[in-house]
């Protein structure tokens, strides 16, 4: 089924949008079409203009995708944003916590633009973003329902159920990320403790591991690393796991765990058709799918599981691009007013 069919807009097929991945360290800038195909895209270190001027980066970006487009006779319809953060959606206003962008904290995004740039835009969570996109032109391409889990740095996830983005009525819809997985478990940067954020996404597994190694001099992990813990990265711990070093394969087997535990909750609580499991940890979970789908086995009603389909994808700043370009259609799709993506 193609976009057209499953999001009703008005827009046409060939249709140009500007999807913007706001990123603590890069921002990129793509003009997309409706069918997700990325004709010009621009990267930019966020703060290329200096410590608090993200959004110059933003709009110069913008600008220059824009008019690049325009020279290829396809002059943009709107322009999607997705921020690293919670979004009042309803406002077009960025949350107070944003600590990879704080410069952005509780802007009112989407009017500034739209002043700015003459074009209606719309500005959401980038995995709420991510989710659309791989809902509208990615894997889940044709499902109705579909649950992004994206373990990054941190940990975050978007949700789309009967064709329609999940947000909750204060913006938290999704938040799987801070899901608990284990009551015990240590305090968790969000408050809360034990979240499945603390044991699978890539600050997690890296604290993990400095953390079991700590005051082990000879540690072998530790070694790797050169003998500095900060040098431990959570690449660095599946690396070491799949070489058969013990207490990076414990940190491994625990972020496999901790992410069947939650494919469970999610599949038993919201049975959807598709579960994608994306970000920049995905590329090294890719190998270990087989461990992750036993271990949701535990948690999960048999036939539920064996009825969703579950696809690693690593990420990239494209498909982070067309998740926002998919942000600008589905809001056009809902009627929504630029300033008021609700």
């Amino acid at each position: 089924m193609d976009v057209a069919a499953r999001v009703a807009r008005p827009v046409s097929a060939g249709t140009v949008l500007l999807g913007v991945d706001v990123g603590g360290t890069t921002t990129a800038v793509g003009a997309v079409t409706a069918e997700g195909e990325v004709l010009v895209d621009r990267l930019a270190p966020t703060h290329t203009a200096g410590p608090g001027r993200a959004l110059e980066t933003i709009v110069g970006l913008i600008e220059s995708v824009g008019e690049a487009a325009r020279r290829l006779g396809r002059p943009p319809h709107a322009v999607g944003v997705g921020v690293p953060g919670p979004v009042d959606t309803a406002a077009g206003r960025v949350g107070e916590h944003v600590p990879h962008v704080p410069e952005l904290a509780g802007r009112p995004l989407a009017a500034e633009l739209r002043a700015r740039l003459g074009l209606p835009a719309f500005v959401d969570n980038d995995v709420n973003a991510l989710a659309l996109g791989e809902w509208m032109f990615g894997v889940g391409r044709g499902a109705r329902s579909l649950v992004v889990l994206a373990p990054g740095t941190g940990f975050g996830a978007g949700i789309v159920l009967d064709g329609r983005l999940v947000r909750g009525v204060a913006g938290f819809g999704g938040e799987l990320g801070h899901t608990p997985v284990k009551f015990d478990g240590p305090p968790c940067w969000c408050g809360g403790r034990g979240c499945l954020a603390l044991y699978a996404s890539g600050r997690g597994i890296a604290e993990a591991a400095r953390a079991r190694v700590a005051g082990h001099a000879d540690a072998p992990l530790l070694r790797a690393a050169g003998g500095d813990p900060l040098a431990i990265t959570a690449a660095l711990v599946f690396e070491r796991a799949a070489a058969g070093e013990p207490v990076a394969a414990a940190v491994v087997d625990e972020a496999c765990r901790a992410l069947g535990a939650v494919l469970g909750t999610v599949v038993n609580g919201l049975n959807p058709e598709v579960v994608v499991i994306t970000g920049g940890v995905a590329a090294s979970l890719a190998a270990l799918e087989a461990r992750i789908l036993r271990a949701a086995g535990e948690y999960a009603f048999a036939r539920a599981l064996a009825t969703t389909r579950v696809a690693i994808v690593p990420g990239d700043k494209r498909t982070s691009m067309r998740g926002a370009a998919a942000l600008a259609l589905y809001e056009l799709g809902r009627g929504a007013a630029p300033e008021r993506a609700g």
